[in-house]
């Protein structure tokens, strides 16, 4: 779809203003627009000057996000994060932005819930496949078995 440079402005504004996005996110739209590398670049940079486009702050939003709707733990965040390309120390700042305290009782509710579903009887089986469910999920597998085991799951 060829957008012309007056109009990928206004297009890219809303893009931004209906949800946060990453830099690379929009850099892909405004190509995918078919507009030129010098023309993108310079969109970007005034979509960050007037306030459309926060890295920070999209950072912030995915993190809070796909914790609090997705119960994501934080490797699965910070892989995300890495694809969408946002820069080191905001993912780190974006994962420290969790509330430990609420972090894991997102784990125990999770652990808690897939226990009631699980078939298996025996122990040692049991508690590997909620462990593996865990780590799918993106949770440290430290604080997953620090769970299984204080909670008897």
């Amino acid at each position: 779809m060829e957008v012309s440079k007056e109009n990928a402005r206004a297009k890219a504004e809303h893009y931004c203003a209906y949800q946060e996005r990453s830099q690379q996110e929009v850099r892909d739209k405004l190509y995918s627009w078919g507009l030129h590398q010098l023309d993108v670049e310079n969109l970007i940079a005034d979509l960050i000057a007037a306030g459309f486009l926060n890295e920070e702050r999209f950072a912030l939003a995915y993190a809070s996000g796909k914790f609090r709707l997705k119960s994501w733990g934080k490797h699965k965040i910070k892989q995300g994060l890495q694809q969408k390309s946002v820069s080191k120390p905001l993912i780190k700042m974006a994962l420290a932005s969790l509330d430990d305290q609420a972090y894991r009782e997102k784990l125990h509710e999770l652990l808690q819930a897939k226990a009631r579903l699980e078939k298996e009887k025996h122990p040692y089986k049991r508690k590997h496949k909620l462990l593996r469910y865990a780590i799918s999920k993106g949770y440290e597998s430290e604080l997953a078995l620090e769970l299984l085991n204080d909670n008897d799951l």
